[in-house]
């Protein structure tokens, strides 16, 4: 037996050191851990167990049968992160540059088959130049059969995806398709077309980092959710994501049972939010004023930033907030804003995540270039996103809700299930002067010393939270100061909400 258990240890030996000692320095001298040393930082001390460690891959051509090297390229396993079970991949770039064989494909397949089976999240760490090219189509199919189970995984595990080098070509939808994306600075990008193609194509010039850096994929496409200044911090970073949500579409979020959890009032909050209607504010101030201490988790805090999503902790109990930020584009909902809020309504509700939203919303941005990107379709995702959600729903309106936003964010039309508005709030068609421009074009036309009557008349009817309340449209005008009170117990007496949808295979968002 002792000669077995050596012959072991030498191949355990043989399958951790990857493409090899040299390769693996390289890396490090490139500020890049390798998988082995990120799935130790990621998983609780000794708890991490490995699959497949053995496997190679089953190429002939171009003279691959004498190129193996075991696991192929890619650390699959599963252990604990923060005492909870969690399933992951980290692809070694050491082997092949990381590029993904059919051996290879398979590994990733059968962890993400028995996370779905254990119900259980599942992290994939990305460092990888692509497609085995010796491998030709057996390469692409292993892709899509990674991308089908990313599918069959959305919305019953949650699926988290750390960018830790390249990731190009095909190898950009599996990330796409999970539920967020972290990113390193200057040494993670992603791309389906790298700049040579580009520059060859188009004739445009430009860096693997400014076509998509970690920068790039933050502020100003999207795709991605999170950036950090080094692996270390990215890998901390997704731990503490981890711990805001539950591990399947079944269960809750942990409950923090100790710190800022009680019931206090927020009168700061009378000052926060100006009456004046035009006076721009930091949404930011009010949410972390209402939320436990340091608790919340900004979600593409880069990416406009007129709305605010992330989570947050309120009396312990995990929910997702979305916020309309006047301080930037005066809150307005743009193409962008609709995009980033309906991406994170789904997945609260995925998970059953209550959401709270606070809404100072002058309407949807005008102009041409939105029109024309398709504003409508775009604003459209919002409304479906809230519409089709059925965890519990609280809507605060801090000030203005004008127009069709109104609608959009959160109304009770779109069965929101408490709505509360500050006495100064104002919920209307659209702003007072806007208004009195229509409504009293003629009489103005006439006699312009008559328009600020009109404004002030119009101010006093409509301007106000008590129109919508009269209606029943707000359960509450309440004071500023009483917010987080009001926010906890709703949440209480929502906690065993329940609804039957529609029978049906699936809805048609409008993408």
């Amino acid at each position: 037996m002792e000669t077995y258990i050596e012959s072991l240890n030498e191949k355990i030996k043989e399958s951790k050191l990857g493409g090899g000692e040299v390769r693996l320095q390289k890396e490090l001298k490139k500020g890049k851990l390798g998988a082995r040393r990120r799935l130790q930082l990621l998983f609780d001390p000794d708890t991490f167990q490995e699959f497949d460690a053995f496997v190679t891959h089953n190429c002939h051509d171009f003279s691959m049968e004498k190129k193996k090297f075991l696991g192929d390229g890619v650390v699959t396993g599963t252990g604990l992160v923060n005492g909870r079970r969690v399933f992951a991949y980290a692809q070694d770039f050491t082997v092949f540059g990381g590029s993904l064989s059919l051996a290879y494909a398979n590994k990733i397949c059968k962890v993400m088959d028995m996370a779905l089976k254990a119900k259980v999240p599942i992290v994939g760490l990305n460092d990888s130049g692509g497609a085995r090219i010796q491998e030709g189509v057996n390469s692409l199919g292993g892709y899509a059969e990674i991308f089908w189970r990313n599918v069959e995984c959305s919305g019953v595990i949650p699926q988290l995806s750390l960018i830790m080098g390249p990731c190009a070509g095909g190898a950009v939808y599996s990330p796409a398709i999970t539920d967020f994306i972290s990113m390193v600075d200057d040494s993670s990008y992603m791309f389906l077309t790298g700049p040579d193609v580009i520059k060859e194509v188009t004739n445009e010039i430009v860096t693997q980092q400014d076509l998509g850096g970690a920068v790039t994929h933050n502020e100003t496409s999207g795709v991605a959710h999170f950036r950090n200044e080094s692996e270390e911090s990215a890998i901390a970073h997704m731990k503490v994501l981890l711990s805001y949500i539950p591990s399947n579409c079944d269960e809750k979020s942990p409950q923090i049972t100790e710190g800022d959890i009680y019931h206090r009032e927020t009168a700061s909050l009378r000052k926060l939010v100006p009456t004046n209607p035009t006076k721009p504010y930091d949404m930011l101030d009010v949410v972390k004023e209402v939320i436990d201490k340091d608790s919340l988790l900004e979600s593409q805090k880069d990416f406009a930033p007129n709305i605010i999503t992330g989570f947050a902790r309120v009396a312990g109990q995990v929910v997702g907030i979305i916020a309309n930020n006047p301080m930037y584009m005066a809150g307005v909902l743009d193409i962008n804003a609709s995009n980033k809020s309906a991406r994170f309504i789904r997945f609260c509700d995925c998970f059953n995540i209550p959401l709270i939203s606070f809404v100072d919303v002058p309407g949807f941005l005008p102009g041409v270039e939105q029109e024309h990107g398709g504003i409508i379709k775009n604003g459209a995702k919002l409304l479906y996103a809230y519409s089709e959600a059925t965890v519990p729903m609280i809507t605060v309106i801090t000030r203005k809700a004008y127009g069709g936003a109104y609608d959009v964010m959160s109304s009770k039309h779109i069965r929101s299930d408490l709505n509360f508005a500050f006495p100064n709030a104002e919920i209307a068609v659209m702003g007072a002067k806007g208004a009195v421009n229509i409504l009293y074009r003629s009489e103005i036309k006439e006699n312009e010393d008559l328009k600020d009557g009109f404004i002030k008349e119009y101010e006093d009817r409509f301007a106000n939270p008590y129109e919508a309340a009269s209606k029943g449209y707000i359960d509450e005008v309440i004071d500023p100061s009483v917010t987080r009170n009001r926010l906890i117990d709703g949440l209480d007496m929502l906690k065993n909400k329940s609804v039957k949808r529609t029978t049906r295979k699936h809805g048609n968002i409008p993408l």
